[in-house]
C-alpha cells in the first residue's frame, strides 16, 4: 500500500513543478513560495480539524517539536531553492536534478539511521545520481 502513496505523490510532485514553473513567471520566486505555503497551511490544518485530530497535539513531545520544526526547516528552505531553480531553469531539467534528493535520503539514512539497503536500492540511488549528472553538465 505504501507504494500508492508514493505513486501519488510522485505525481502531485510532477504537477507541483509544472504547476509552479508558470506560477512563478514574473513575480519574485521567495514570495511565490510563501503563497504556496500559505496553500498548504490551509489544507493540512483544514484536513487535520477535519478529521478531529487535533487532540493529538497534546501528545507530541519536544523532541517531535524539535525534529518536526527541523524537518519545516529543511523543506522550507528546499521550496525557495526550489522555486528559484524553476524559475531560472527549465522544468525539464530542475525536476529531475531535485530528484537527487532520493539518493541524498538513502545515503543519509545509511550514515545517521543505520539502515540497511539492498543491492536493489544502492543500485537505484546511482542511477539517479548518475542521471542527475548527465542533466547537470
Amino acid at each position: 500500500m505504501w507504494w500508492t502513496y508514493a505513486l501519488l505523490s510522485a505525481f502531485f510532485a510532477s504537477c507541483t513543478a509544472i504547476l509552479a514553473k508558470v506560477g512563478v513567471k514574473g513575480i519574485n520566486s521567495d514570495l511565490a513560495t510563501a503563497i504556496r505555503t500559505l496553500f498548504i497551511l490551509l489544507i493540512a490544518w483544514g484536513i487535520v480539524f477535519a478529521r478531529k485530530e487535533s487532540s493529538g497535539l497534546a501528545l507530541i513531545s519536544s523532541n517531535n517539536w524539535l525534529f518536526i520544526g527541523l524537518s519545516g526547516i529543511a523543506t522550507g528552505l528546499s521550496w525557495i531553492f526550489y522555486f528559484k531553480a524553476l524559475q531560472l531553469g527549465n522544468v525539464s531539467q530542475v525536476a529531475p536534478v531535485d530528484k537527487l534528493s532520493v539518493a541524498l535520503t538513502i545515503f543519509l539514512s545509511v550514515v545517521l539511521l543505520h539502515e540497511v539497503v539492498s543491492v536493489k536500492v544502492l543500485l537505484g540511488a546511482l542511477l539517479i545520481v548518475g542521471g542527475s549528472l548527465i542533466i547537470i553538465l
